[in-house]
């Protein structure tokens, strides 16, 4: 893999990795008739996670790339799971509601990391801490208050099953460091196509859609394992701090490709979510300057 050591170089290549993710949003939007095909966008796009992913692993590793699986443990299944609950709860939420409301969900998640690794790995939570997730609670809440339909609702509640799902893969990373990440990534691929394939035969679903959407179930797919790889190369050598703040790339990127007219989607966030996203942003940014002065580096490798 390219080792970068100068921060200077890296910060842009994290940045292009959030910028590779925040289209995710805009290419859902252009599947024809989204909510009908659930279960069809997760079979393609685990089954394209999965191979890039190994392909990826096999250029970098050779042929040991294999033994990977053997060292992923009980906490890479468990993170593995979680990201697919996290990926598949991703698409019922911004299929129910605004790309703002599931990406701002999605924004959330570090902190929700914190009380998961409160809970099950016994690691304290300073009271700056807490006011963080305060304040990002307060902004959830106020999105919620306001965006009361039916649909709307469902799309908020799976947007924050989604960054449970991410925030469970993050905690089982700092349960066992040395489980293989990129390796977690590809068994939650394989979880969704395993899955998604299951539901499309209990349901008697047909597993092709059209040929457009496939092409976009693909694309999204893609873009996340391109993501992952450039985020794998920059991110060993950025403090944690500054990752956080790196990581609002994906949230107001996606917020932005589905509201610029001139991208044909127009998607305008409600008041509520304005105020509710800047109470999250908020949050994100107290919480970053607090831990300034933790210098840990975070790799995905």
């Amino acid at each position: 893999m390219l080792d970068i050591k100068d921060a200077k170089v890296a910060i842009p290549v994290v940045l292009i990795a959030g910028l590779f993710w925040s289209f995710g949003p805009y290419v859902v939007r252009h599947i024809d008739e989204a909510q009908q095909v659930p279960w069809q966008y997760l079979f393609t796009r685990g089954i394209v996670i999965f191979l890039i992913l190994n392909l990826f692993l096999y250029l970098e590793e050779g042929k040991d790339f294999f033994y990977n699986y053997k060292k992923v443990g009980i906490s890479g299944l468990i993170g593995g799971v979680g990201l697919g609950i996290a990926m598949i709860s991703f698409i019922y939420s911004i299929t129910n509601t605004s790309a703002a409301v599931t990406l701002l969900c999605l924004a959330a998640m570090p902190f929700i990391t914190a009380l998961l690794g409160f809970m099950f790995l016994k690691e304290e939570i300073s009271i700056n801490v807490w006011v963080a997730i305060s304040i990002a609670a307060v902004g959830i809440l106020i999105m919620a208050i306001d965006n009361t339909g039916q649909n709307t609702v469902v799309g908020l509640i799976f947007g924050l099953l989604s960054s449970i799902g991410f925030a469970v893969f993050s905690t089982t990373l700092r349960w066992k460091k040395e489980t293989p990440k990129f390796t977690t990534v590809a068994i939650a691929g394989l979880f969704c196509c395993f899955f998604s394939g299951a539901m499309i035969i209990f349901n008697d679903l047909n597993f092709l859609s059209t040929g457009k959407n496939h092409a976009l179930f693909a694309t999204h797919g893609t873009l996340v394992c391109l993501g992952l790889i450039l985020y794998s190369i920059g991110s060993k050598h950025i403090p944690a701090a500054e990752l956080t703040l790196l990581s609002l790339t994906e949230v107001i990127g996606g917020i932005f490709w589905v509201w610029v007219p001139l991208l044909g989607i127009n998607e305008i966030p409600s008041q509520s979510t304005i105020i509710g996203g800047f109470f999250i942003f908020l949050s994100i940014i107290y919480y970053s300057l607090i831990i300034r002065t933790n210098r840990r580096f975070i790799g995905l490798n």
